[in-house]
């Protein structure tokens, strides 16, 4: 019988330090003889990168409809392109971020209210859904200032140029998903250290696909 894939999905706020997670999390994985694809979105195709490009910079008021379909038009590539085809082949898929954050920033925060993206997650996604959401908790403002720093000299972000009370909304939107669905959204602290974040991970990731008899292949 042919072994299914698992999805896995790093989110939060910009300066949660999710990069970075998704980084040593990939490591971990692989270190344990896991065959893993590594994506990200916006992006994960070459149309979806070019999709992204103006979702980043782009400067002119996009409305929050637009922004929405601009997100599931690069998802929807992503999608047929690389996670299907990889969870058909067994393998782990981690993105850095997923449809989650439609819910959160065009959902919550611009307003549209999450009927309107469950609309487009039907179509676009259907039953392909993330399995674990990792979802990377800290205080809106510190989180703020950290991405601020971060990108000093390479120009903020659309999301980031949105001000402190847009990421507010978004870190409120993620907890909530995090209460609705509390089996398949985890809430990690990201106000602990780098390492003690990249533990706590390590150590959710590993009780819930042992939970779901996920096993590394066997190394020749």
């Amino acid at each position: 019988m042919k072994r299914r894939g698992f999805f896995i999905t790093l989110e939060g706020i910009d300066g949660t330090g999710k990069s970075t997670q998704f980084r040593r999390l990939l490591l971990h994985l692989r270190k344990q003889g896991y065959k893993v694809r590594a994506t990200r979105e916006p992006g994960g195709t070459p149309v979806g990168e070019k999709v992204r490009a103006i979702l980043m910079t782009e400067k002119d008021d996009l409305s929050a409809l637009a922004e929405l379909a601009l997100f599931y038009a690069a998802r929807a590539q992503h999608v047929e392109k690389v996670i299907r085809p990889a969870l058909e082949r067994g393998e782990l898929v981690v993105s850095d971020r997923f449809n989650d954050c439609s819910f959160v920033y065009q959902g919550y925060a611009r307003g549209l209210g999450t009927k309107a993206v469950r609309l487009f997650d039907r179509v676009i996604c259907g039953p392909t859904q993330p399995d674990l959401t990792l979802v990377l908790d800290l205080d809106a403002r510190f989180a703020l200032e950290r991405a601020l720093d971060r990108d000093a000299g390479s120009g903020t972000s659309r999301f980031e140029a949105a001000g402190l009370e847009f990421q507010q909304r978004a870190r409120a939107g993620y907890l909530a998903r995090a209460r609705r669905e509390p089996e398949r959204v985890r809430v990690i602290d990201a106000s602990l250290s780098m390492r003690e974040v990249q533990t706590e991970i390590a150590n959710v990731v590993n009780e819930v696909l042992r939970g779901r008899g996920q096993k590394p292949e066997v190394r020749s």
